[in-house]
């Protein structure tokens, strides 16, 4: 059986949205079917415009479809991608999440594979605890958290950060993932779908 991949982000300049497809990349190259979703931008017109990347990167991924609630219920695993704010995810991931209520109290995000990844301006701009901050949704929903560890030596090519791969833009904002975190988000990709398709077999 096939496993079905969602990789839902949010990216305002476009440097999650590289690091999303690298995960769908990923999991497609590990045998899964997979989704790539944007979730819906919530800023007004006049902010993006202040913004010659941001806009730039909006007008782009209107080819990207949007993420909608259902895509967690057809989904057998998850990927989660977002910027740092503040040391938590980006309030139009976060505005999906909590439209999940529903598929929680039915049980369909239990039991469900789940990893996030992430980026920021500084170095220690608070990658680790935006993906730490995720975790806590996902103890909720009762997903099973896999992370990329220290199992690859594409994670410490790209750094080392064992909760998911991030990226360090600095500034300015919007500058590409470099190769090695692209490869340690395929990598991460690859192992999503990867235990996903065991656990699915198993079941």
């Amino acid at each position: 059986m096939t496993v079905k991949v969602a990789v839902i982000y949010y990216s305002a300049t476009g440097t999650v949205h590289a690091l999303a497809r690298a995960v769908a990349e990923g999991a497609a190259g590990a045998g899964a079917e997979v989704r790539l979703r944007r979730v819906a931008e919530l800023a007004p017109d006049s902010a993006i415009d202040e913004n010659p990347l941001w806009r730039r990167h909006a007008d782009a991924a209107a080819a990207v479809e949007q993420a909608e609630v259902e895509d967690l219920a057809w989904a057998d695993a998850f990927a989660f991608g977002t910027p740092t704010r503040f040391g938590a995810p980006a309030a139009q991931l976060k505005q999906f999440i909590d439209q999940a209520g529903g598929q929680w109290r039915a049980g369909r995000l239990a039991d469900k594979p789940v990893t996030a990844f992430t980026s920021a301006i500084n170095r220690h701009g608070g990658s680790e605890a935006t993906i730490l901050s995720l975790s806590n949704v996902f103890y909720h929903w009762g997903a099973l958290i896999v992370p990329p560890g220290f199992t690859d030596p594409a994670v410490y090519a790209a750094g080392g950060n064992p909760y998911g791969t991030s990226f360090v833009t600095g500034p300015p904002t919007g500058a590409a993932p470099d190769a090695a975190a692209l490869d340690a988000a395929r990598y991460q990709g690859r192992r999503l779908a990867s235990i996903a398709s065991r656990l699915l077999a198993a079941a």
